[in-house]
């Protein structure tokens, strides 16, 4: 029954699937926000309970300060964790859930570098990048349910389920976000950190470091999972202006967060 009527909803997908990104792109978006948001909150739950988390009292504390400021300026309330993780990463999931791991804290300068990563991260969920890619997916495949997989990351649903999320690499399967949903994270997140009081100019540094890092190694993951292309510093200093502009409005809004 379930066969017969997926050629229906696929078409009907198409005609109402019509969506705009933050940055005025087109997507194709027919997933209902609940389930993506469901899938997420599955994903962090066994994320929390699969990874060690961290109970460094300085890393949790400049973490949380961070993304507060930025989630501030997002509205809704985010839940924050520190992974005890030495791989420089850090991710956002549709349902408003947020992991930093400890290997970034050490990998980043000062407080600005993070807000760049954590707004990024941000930047996917608020453009749906999730839901655009899980779009895709379901458009093309059987109509199989990837929300009951979540609970098991190393089956192969569960796998699909976790790299549509951005996060399967943490379970031997890297499903990268696209060069445009790249480059629009980048775009929403420097506005969201310059929002907050953060200068956004170190986005640029931060970029800069992660190049510096992979560097006669092999790429670092937060590197793999969001390619670094010779074009992403160009876009973000073309931004810019516009950027300075939020950050000095955001000063003299009395915006100054002072996390680490």
């Amino acid at each position: 029954m379930i066969s017969k009527l997926l050629p229906f909803v696929i078409m009907t997908s198409f005609v109402t699937g019509c969506a705009t990104s933050p940055t005025g792109r087109n997507q194709f978006i027919f997933m209902p926000d609940t389930q993506i948001n469901q899938m997420g909150l599955q994903a962090f739950d066994t994320l929390k309970r699969d990874k060690k988390l961290s109970y460094n009292s300085q890393y949790n504390q400049a973490t949380a300060c961070i993304a507060n400021a930025i989630t501030q300026v997002v509205g809704g309330s985010w839940e924050v964790v520190v992974f005890e993780d030495k791989s420089p990463n850090a991710f956002a999931l549709p349902g408003n859930k947020i992991g930093v791991h400890t290997g970034m804290l050490k990998l980043v300068d000062n407080q600005e570098q993070l807000a760049a990563v954590i707004g990024h991260e941000i930047g996917h969920v608020l453009a749906k990048h999730s839901n655009e890619r899980a779009s895709q997916e379901m458009a093309m495949s059987q109509g199989m349910n990837i929300l009951q997989a979540m609970t098991m990351p190393t089956s192969a649903m569960g796998q699909l389920g976790f790299g549509l999320l951005g996060v399967g690499a943490e379970y031997g399967v890297l499903k990268p976000y696209g060069r445009t949903q790249e480059s629009e994270a980048d775009i929403i997140g420097v506005d969201l950190m310059a929002k907050a009081g953060f200068n956004p100019q170190f986005s640029i540094s931060l970029w800069q470091k992660m190049e510096q890092a992979t560097q006669g190694k092999q790429p670092v993951e937060f590197m793999s999972t969001h390619p670094s292309h010779a074009t992403r510093i160009q876009n973000l200093e073309q931004h810019m202006p516009q950027a300075m502009g939020l950050f000095q409005q955001a000063q003299s809004m009395g915006k100054q967060p002072h996390c680490i």
